[in-house]
């Protein structure tokens, strides 16, 4: 079912989402439709993509009521303390202003406003997940994001999952829209006659929504176009076998593309961890998928010892790096690329996607080579602040003369000029 493997023959096949010609026809249609017609597109291709015959699209107050009271009190609870971690991490990532003041009086500073209108996609059907509205959310109100509109797709009877609204409802977001898809990224984009144009969205969705953000990217911040779920895991003989592959299983149940693997100097372990693997994947509700992705996708990975483990996997820039070897800190400082590591026996991935408290929205396609989880910052922009004394400026001022007359730029230079009373020299 699933491989063992040399490290020269272990690749992971990567392809950014860029959906066939006629995939990206259809979604190019939905934006310009959404565009010129409105709310109108909008309940015509929920009607056709969900099913639903919708009266609005704005969920009401009493629905968000009643989504509370629908879900487990148990879950509630536990959803309101996940959110209080996630909350306590991410307001140790606030940024502020700053200023410094030179001798000559010259002012120079950076202003950090937060972006002020952020959408929020959270999918629908198999992967309509309340901790996305967690992970997404917080982070854009740490930050000081002051209105923030979410939409998700609606099931055939017009409602929405109860725990996904539970979980809007617990942070206090009011603007919730009935829709999904393309349509959606394209609503939260232009803006309809109900729902706002928004400056960022956010939110992983199915290729078209990807689709969708790749082509409103310049009219609207996005946080990234997401590709399938990865793990990697490196283990030593101290690892059990059968911790392992529940760690494996749980990534590779998202989706039938998405990549777990396995790097060990270990054979012994990687014969334990094959015949786990085989045991608890028969046990799973979800085993079509999750072996669909071991078979595809997943790896056993022999090396020859630890440092090489480490070696292969910054090559592979994973997002979720598991290390679980008996002195786990001892290699954290040779980790180059990942979206996040989890050390030790006791640090699941699964902890990470829920509760510990750091977000669960990473880099996936090896892109952790370049980017970061989604943060505070994410939703922060940065105002540079230049006040220049009469001193300074009469001091610099042939100097930025002459940088300009290189560039060939004469009225860059006449604008320093006027100030130094026509003398070339300060």
């Amino acid at each position: 079912m699933i491989q063992v493997i040399q490290a020269k023959d272990l690749f992971l096949k990567r392809e950014v989402e860029q959906g066939t010609p006629k995939q990206r026809k259809v979604v190019e249609q939905i934006l310009r439709d959404v565009q010129s017609k409105g709310d109108e597109v909008l309940f015509q291709l929920t009607k056709k993509f969900d099913g639903a015959s919708l009266d609005s699209l704005r969920v009401t107050a009493d629905e968000l009521e009643q989504a509370q009271k629908a879900v487990d009190p148990t879950f509630l609870t536990h959803l309101k303390e996940a959110a209080s971690r996630i909350r306590r991490f991410h307001e140790q990532q606030k940024q502020q202003s700053w200023m410094i003041t030179e001798e000559d009086g010259t002012v120079l500073g950076q202003l950090t406003r937060p972006l002020e209108r952020v959408g929020v996609y959270v999918p629908g059907g198999r992967a309509a997940y309340p901790s996305t509205v967690l992970m997404n959310v917080i982070p854009a109100q740490v930050a000081g994001v002051q209105e923030i509109v979410m939409t998700t797709p609606p099931q055939p009877d017009g409602t929405l999952y109860a725990p996904t609204l539970a979980a809007a409802a617990l942070l206090g977001i009011e603007k919730i829209f009935k829709v999904g898809g393309a349509q959606a990224i394209a609503a939260l984009a232009y803006g309809t006659e109900t729902i706002p144009a928004v400056d960022m969205i956010v939110g992983p969705g199915n290729l078209y929504v990807a689709l969708a953000k790749r082509a409103v990217y310049g009219q609207v911040a996005i946080d990234s176009i997401a590709g399938p779920s990865e793990v990697v895991v490196i283990a030593d003989h101290s690892a059990s076998p059968a911790y392992v592959a529940a760690d494996l299983l749980a990534q590779a149940e998202h989706d039938p593309m998405a990549s777990a693997i396995l790097i060990t100097p270990v054979k012994q372990l990687a014969d334990q961890v094959a015949y786990e693997l085989n045991q608890q994947l028969e046990q799973l509700s979800t085993k079509e998928i999750a072996g669909a992705s071991l078979k595809n996708n997943g790896a056993i990975c022999l090396v020859a010892d630890l440092e090489e483990a480490i070696a292969v996997a910054n090559r592979l820039a994973p997002e979720h790096l598991e290390i679980l070897v008996e002195e786990p800190w001892q290699w954290i400082g040779k980790v180059k690329h990942a979206g996040a590591v989890f050390l030790g026996e006791y640090s699941p991935e699964t902890i990470g996607d829920y509760f510990a408290g750091p977000n669960h929205v990473l880099p996936t396609n090896g892109t952790a080579r370049f980017s970061s989880a989604l943060s505070v910052e994410r939703f922060l922009k940065k105002m540079s602040v230049i006040s220049y004394s009469k001193e300074a400026c009469l001091r610099d001022g042939h100097k930025v003369i002459n940088l300009a007359k290189v560039e060939g730029l004469e009225a860059h230079a006449n604008s320093i000029q006027v100030r130094l009373g026509g003398k070339e020299d300060g």
